[in-house]
């Protein structure tokens, strides 16, 4: 027996050196905490990733065990406390923790180690956060045992291993998107159980508390999110609830059908009783805005072979110009970029109508969808069969030998038991959807959104070459309806590495700031020249020491880099995923200049930023120029995944 990790008893239970007695220098670790602030966000990202190359040998330990003690009898167990809960137990003895934490742990590692090799890599070799581990593993565990589950790892750890930034919303979106592409019946038949299974609850609590809860679809969830939240924001900036509770009052108020007012007690307060009902009935409807493909409106397709030529990722599914008749039911619309619009019901409380979901429309790619291609492949089969002149085959077979006839009949049992046997299934690829703050959505969900009566589809552009306008067209300041959806459903969530909020919900924001008086200076109103940030974030830049950037990707046309650089210089990458790699159609979205603007009259008095905002704004123009120039002459365009920081 080994006695290991055994000393005395106020002693660290480990079989190796204590780590605290370990050497930095030989980790790689700096051996003193004596550091500029560089120099702790330097070690920080290291740690980051070090702790990743440790969940990785944690992880294969864990599945080594499971090799080892469960793999022989897996098959055969029939014990109620089986060898796989022995081996969970025996991890969860040495680590003090719960039954339900070891399994989870080994849940994990057998999940990496035999479903998604790939990322187990990207977490070896510090690429992605521990803390998304858990995300992948369980956004991808119905693709276990499908034919087509290690392009899914392929995807995911490709996408992981572009440089830039991750979020845990984004890795989520990520792993929906790749399985809802390559699963469309599978994720339709879990989506009918699941409606089937919707429910109503309550559970009491602690203090004479209790929580009630449903489940429903995804669009009604937001629905009654919306209903709640514009409630609840009918109160005074002196009320003293917090947010969550003043929804947890509103949401009572709706039911009951009674007053919800604020609570400051101030008798001047214009919201010390609110009718529920009568906001809910003057309120315009709410919009649940969903960006999808036009494809995505006809279904499933087979997925076709990737040849050196065209080469495409499964997930990304190329559509063709007849496909643009997946518009046909909504008269009028344009299939170029869609939105498509789902009426809300009565009482909602956003000043749009509809729920509102894009549609990116691929029409404009040239390229040969797998429909198209495999109708080639079998016309090709049936011309050289009928075109077989019939003489050969009769002169073949008269002279013919018994030896041969008895290996032509010997050929054609062959032929008959291939025959007899199942063709495999076509392997199919569907499209997706993304609705503002909720995620991926599979596209037998977008079909069924856009097959209610109340549905819109609203097309982004007209189908033509023709640039879109950026500017409203009083204003060169202000972004048009259009760019403004663009960059919506191009950067989905706050821009700002980490940051989860829909970018639905936050502002745009200015990426070189707007010059009022002297707009050709810089920052005009363009695709480029926008981002989302959520208003933290938004302020964080406007008023701190940050300075953001973006500009085209000269490798990528339509697409753009993005890097934020904290106030000691240190550089980091944008979003690495974003609405591009979901929806490619929006790269062939094109906007017109913004309007010329003319300089101030001599006798007027143009007003102009305080000095030091000013300064501030000349500061970062040429920060960023001086960026880009370093950048461009190191070759660095943008850093290569070795050379920039881990994506979280």
């Amino acid at each position: 027996m080994s006695d290991r990790g055994v000393g005395a008893a106020d002693a660290a239970q480990v079989g190796s050196v204590p780590w605290p007695e370990r050497d930095p220098a030989a980790l790689g670790l700096p051996v003193s905490l004596d550091l500029p602030v560089v120099g702790h966000l330097d070690a920080l990202a290291d740690l980051a990733a070090g702790a990743g190359y440790l969940e990785w040998r944690r992880y294969r330990h864990a599945a080594a065990l499971h090799t080892e003690l469960v793999v022989p009898e897996e098959d055969y167990d029939e014990r109620a406390v089986d060898a796989y809960a022995q081996c969970a137990a025996r991890i969860a003895t040495v680590l003090s923790v719960s039954q339900y934490v070891a399994e989870r742990l080994l849940d994990n590692a057998v999940a990496l180690r035999d479903r998604l090799p790939r990322v187990f890599e990207c977490l070896r070799d510090g690429v992605v956060s521990p803390t998304f581990i858990r995300t992948i593993v369980f956004r991808t565990e119905l693709i276990h045992g499908r034919p087509y589950q290690e392009q899914v790892d392929a995807d995911i750890a490709a996408a992981l291993r572009k440089p830039g930034s991750w979020s845990t919303a984004r890795v989520r979106d990520l792993c929906d998107q790749m399985v809802y592409r390559r699963d469309p019946d599978a994720v339709r038949e879990r989506r009918e159980e699941a409606l089937k299974g919707r429910c109503f609850f309550t559970e009491a609590g602690l203090d004479g508390m209790a929580t009630v809860g449903a489940t429903m679809s995804a669009e009604r969830a937001a629905i009654v999110a919306r209903v709640v939240e514009r409630l609840a924001a009918q109160v005074c900036k002196h009320d003293s609830r917090s947010t969550g509770a003043r929804a947890s009052d509103a949401l009572f108020a709706l039911v009951k059908h009674a007053p919800f007012g604020c609570d400051c007690g101030r008798p001047e307060c214009a919201f010390a009783a609110v009718d529920a009902d009568e906001v809910a009935a003057n309120a315009a409807r709410i919009v649940i805005h969903v960006v999808t493909d036009t494809t995505t409106l006809t279904g499933p397709v087979p997925a076709a072979a990737p040849t050196a030529d065209t080469a495409q990722p499964a997930a990304h599914p190329q559509t063709q110009e007849a496909n643009t008749a997946a518009t046909a039911p909504h008269a009028g619309r344009s299939a170029d970029e869609v939105e498509i619009s789902d009426g809300a019901e009565d009482g909602g409380v956003e000043n749009e109508a509809g729920v509102d979901v894009a549609v990116v429309d691929e029409a404009a790619v040239d390229v040969i969808t797998a429909d198209e291609a495999a109708v080639d492949e079998v016309a090709g089969e049936n011309v050289v069969a009928d075109d077989a002149p019939v003489e050969e085959a009769e002169a073949v077979e008269a002279e013919a030998d018994e030896a041969a006839v008895e290996e032509t009949v010997a050929g054609e049992d062959a032929a008959a038991d291939a025959a007899a046997e199942p063709e495999p299934e076509p392997e199919l690829v569907d499209g997706v959807g993304f609705v503002a703050g909720l995620g991926i959505i599979s596209g037998a969900h977008v079909r069924d959104l856009a097959n209610d009566p109340d549905a819109v589809i609203r097309p982004l552009g007209d189908g033509t070459d023709t640039p879109l306008p950026a500017t409203q067209p009083a204003d060169p300041y202000r972004p048009s309806t259009a760019l403004d959806t663009f960059i919506r459903a191009r950067d989905r969530y706050c821009t700002w590495p980490g940051c989860n909020t829909p970018a639905r919900d936050g502002d745009l924001d200015h990426i070189t700031e707007y010059d009022h008086t002297h707009p050709e200076r810089g920052g005009q109103t363009s695709a480029t020249g926008l981002g989302a940030k959520c208003r933290f974030h938004h302020l964080l830049k406007t008023f701190g020491d940050f300075v953001d950037d973006q500009y085209d990707d000269p490798d990528h046309p339509g697409r753009i880099i993005r890097t934020f650089t904290i106030p000691e210089g240190r550089t980091v990458l944008g979003p690495a995923h974003t609405g591009f790699d979901t929806h490619p159609g929006l790269d062939m979205i094109v906007f017109g200049d913004p309007p010329a603007t003319r300089p101030p009259s001599p006798g007027s008095k143009p007003t102009r930023p305080a000095p030091r905002t000013e300064q501030k704004h000349a500061r970062r123009r040429q920060e960023r120029n001086r960026n880009r120039l370093r950048n461009k002459l190191n070759g660095i365009r943008p850093p290569e995944p070795d050379d920039a920081p881990p994506p979280f």
